[in-house]
């Protein structure tokens, strides 16, 4: 609960900053359509037993210069054959809200921080003649990610780039969908686009 709050706390504490600077600076002030972003990232792997499918659409405000933040809504679904036994099956279908920050201490590498809040739907096949039984459950768990990213195309004033990130959920939950058998994160790696919205009606901000 602490780790959320302080995720939370995070773009309050930046929009203060940033709003002190405008001020000293005299540029414009308070709440600027032109900030508002879309866009969101998708993740795909795949091998001869794992099939893995996702996209995490996003809504969010350039808080600052260096510094992103917003709401996003995870959407995923994996399926895994040999999973206990030869020839058996394990679906999951993930979905839930979330919520990120990503600081850019140059313009085109960032750390990042994702919120996410997952529920999970599990069904299991086991393969014909195994002595396993089928069965479904449903369960809740949060993850926090951290980790970091290449962003392309990037320029001061426009939050209009492409992305790739990888990161690692550091909860310690052995629920949550980014950790293998053995309770170990994996690394989760995306890829996607921010789309600037209303920058080509008004004025870049910071400029």
């Amino acid at each position: 609960m602490k780790k959320v709050i302080l995720i939370l706390l995070i773009p309050v504490c930046l929009q203060v900053n940033a709003q002190s600077k405008d001020e000293s600076k005299g540029e414009k002030k308070g709440f600027q359509k032109e900030r508002l972003f879309t866009g969101g990232s998708a993740n795909l792997g795949f091998s001869s037993y794992y099939t893995s499918l996702g996209i995490t659409p996003q809504l969010g405000y350039s808080l600052t210069n260096w510094a992103d933040a917003g709401i996003t809504f995870n959407l995923n679904y994996t399926s895994q054959r040999d999973y206990q036994n030869y020839g058996d099956k394990l679906r999951q279908t993930v979905y839930g809200p979330g919520a990120f920050v990503r600081l850019f201490p140059v313009n085109f590498l960032f750390g990042t921080v994702q919120y996410e809040y997952n529920m999970m739907h599990l069904k299991y096949i086991p393969a014909n003649n195994s002595g396993y039984v089928p069965y479904q459950s449903n369960i809740n768990a949060s993850s926090l990610l951290i980790g970091g990213g290449y962003a392309g195309g990037r320029e001061r004033g426009n939050n209009t780039y492409y992305f790739i990130s990888v990161m690692w959920d550091v909860s310690g939950n052995t629920n949550s969908p980014y950790v293998d058998g053995l309770g170990r994160a994996i690394p989760v790696i995306r890829a996607g686009y921010n789309i600037g919205l209303f920058q080509n009606r008004y004025r870049r901000y910071g400029r």
